[in-house]
């Protein structure tokens, strides 16, 4: 059966076409200034590969799952990235960081079953959109910015909010720290974030990293050093939760019904 699972984040929009081996299709595309317009401009995409959305079960999720017109439901992100994230790395009792745009979610997961879950949702601090803001600062991209981390020391950002965090990268800049000593301080600072929030999850046997920062190495390997456990990540991880709705999608039975779940 073949199904389509379309993440609609604050910053990307990911999408997958599934057949019952696998992922046939994926693909990522910038959300915009509005999640109804990203939807569109995925279904053309997918249209132009030979998937039409209008005749495929389609699940949408993220923060803009409500505007995707030919969804056949909307489904949580947490549901998704648990369901996706066992899809991707097996099945067993594990812990899923998602670092997404705008909120970051820790999710225990007992196969691909939800069992608790905390989100940051009323700050940036510790998520992709922190990094950005930061990394415009330093005048350098994410990526980079994460590459000179890993030569960095010493330095600690104390703020947790983006506008104060931002001033104070502002004035180490003006005392001529070196840039990779604050690029060490500002990715400390959204690992310190993820830590607070991983605290409540325990007796996991594996922890896995998903999100769009899952694609940064040193994020992976700070991780893992602060956790003191192999934090794993997998060249699909981006998209754990377009498969996950995917997964969900393949449980309609071809049923035109739309709801939150």
């Amino acid at each position: 059966m073949r199904t389509i699972g379309i993440d609609v984040g604050s910053t990307s929009t990911k999408y997958v076409v599934m057949d019952e081996p696998g992922v046939t299709y994926h693909n990522v595309i910038p959300t915009g200034w509005s999640s109804a317009v990203a939807a569109d401009n995925a279904a053309k995409d997918l249209l132009s590969h030979g998937f039409n959305v209008w005749e495929i079960t389609c699940v949408s999720t993220g923060y803009g799952r409500n505007a995707v017109s030919y969804a056949d439901k909307a489904v949580t992100e947490i549901t998704c990235h648990g369901k996706g994230a066992n899809f991707l790395f097996g099945n067993n009792r594990a812990m899923v960081i998602d670092i997404g745009g705008q909120d970051t979610k820790v999710i225990s997961i007992e196969g691909d079953v939800v069992l608790d879950f905390i989100m940051n949702d009323k700050c940036s601090a510790g998520t992709g959109r922190f990094l950005e803001v930061m990394a415009n600062t330093m005048g350098v991209n994410p990526a980079s910015l994460c590459e000179m981390a890993k030569l960095g020391r010493g330095i600690t950002i104390s703020s947790m909010c983006t506008v104060f965090a931002e001033s104070e990268v502002i004035s180490l800049i003006g005392q001529d720290v070196p840039k990779q000593d604050i690029a060490y301080g500002i990715v400390g600072s959204i690992i310190d974030k993820v830590l607070s929030q991983s605290g409540r999850q325990e007796n996991c046997e594996s922890v896995y990293l998903t999100g769009g920062l899952c694609e940064c190495p040193y994020i992976v390997e700070l991780l893992s050093e602060k956790l003191g456990v192999l934090v794993r990540t997998n060249p699909m991880a981006r998209y754990a939760g377009a498969i996950g709705a995917a997964l969900v999608a393949r449980k309609l039975d071809g049923k035109k019904v739309k709801k939150n779940e």
